[in-house]
């Protein structure tokens, strides 16, 4: 990163600038390609929201809709501001009017390197030469499919968290991104309302994600190993902390299925026997389809969690 690379420039031929960002290209209707897309709309950008599906896009329609409706009846939209963010996404399962002009264009396809590679050197193709590439994966490296860009030095990792709750976002070069790339990417997540948490270097689950899945680990192999039940390992982060839920129901906000994913992979990368029990604890779940909240059943069940009951604390499982 910071060598001196050709300047990217914008549609007039000058350098280009964060003011130059117009429209935004999200890759994958899912939920996180919903919550980017409409927090790039939010803040005034033009969304192309891409998928292959057109099923997904008829949801990923509806979900915004309703996002919008929630946002309201809370008081953090006006009605205005949420029919201009509805106006200003587009979705499209047409590769060519997708890649229209696009500044920015951001994947969340599922997190399989053969297929992030296939969709980038696809949209490569077609996306303006200025166009900045970004993955929003929260498992892989961006240097694992950086060469199948095109253009490596205008592309990094902009991943964003879940933007109900959070509004931070890791920036992660990996060793071809240029400095110019960082710095517009930087500027945009400060347009999007965002705080931008820029990384030196590529490392494995950011910065935020590193330091949670540290405490989830701890919290499976507790479990795991039969060493407390769930409720009592959630009742002494919570209780000891001072936070709503505990790492448990941290998982099932997440999704169980990613989680089991994300485990299971580096459980198989590394061939440690504790991940290894930590990734057969999750699968009896995601086996049976209790993926957390997603599916209104995980560790706990929803929409009322025992973990939100009064008297949690004190040992009243809610059974």
């Amino acid at each position: 990163m910071g060598k001196a690379r050709t300047k990217i420039l914008n549609h007039r031929g000058a350098e280009m600038k964060v003011e130059d960002i117009r429209r935004v290209l999200i890759i994958g209707a899912g939920t996180m390609g919903q919550q980017i897309g409409f927090q790039c709309a939010l803040h005034g950008y033009d969304v192309a929201l891409y998928d292959i599906s057109p099923e997904m896009l008829d949801k990923a329609k509806e979900r915004i809709k309703k996002f919008c409706e929630r946002s309201v009846s809370s008081g953090h939209m006006t009605r205005e501001q949420s029919d201009e963010t509805i106006a200003r996404i587009a979705a499209t399962n047409s590769p060519l009017e997708a890649a229209r002009d696009v500044d920015i264009l951001s994947e969340s396809v599922p997190e399989d390197p053969e297929l992030k590679k296939k969709v980038f050197s696809q949209f490569n193709k077609l996306c303006p030469a200025r166009t900045i590439f970004t993955t929003n994966t929260s498992l892989l490296l961006p240097s694992m499919f950086a060469e199948a860009t095109g253009r490596p030095e205008r592309f990094a990792a902009l991943h964003f968290h879940d933007v109900r709750i959070s509004n931070v976002v890791d920036i992660m070069p990996h060793p071809d991104t240029s400095k110019q790339t960082i710095d517009l990417l930087h500027a945009f997540a400060r347009k999007i309302g965002q705080i931008a948490i820029i990384l030196h270097k590529e490392h494995h689950g950011y910065v935020f994600n590193a330091m949670l899945s540290s405490l989830l680990s701890a919290a499976l192999k507790l479990a795991a190993d039969d060493v407390a039940s769930i409720e009592d390992i959630d009742r002494a982060w919570m209780g000891v902390m001072h936070t709503d839920s505990g790492p448990f129901g941290i998982m099932d906000s997440i999704g169980l299925k990613t989680i089991w994913s994300i485990t299971d992979y580096w459980a198989n990368k590394s061939d440690n026997p504790q991940s290894q029990a930590n990734a057969a604890f999750l699968k009896k779940y995601v086996d049976k389809s209790l993926l957390g909240e997603k599916t209104r059943q995980g560790f706990y069940s929803y929409p009322e969690p025992a973990y939100r009951k009064p008297g949690f604390l004190d040992g009243d499982d809610g059974k």
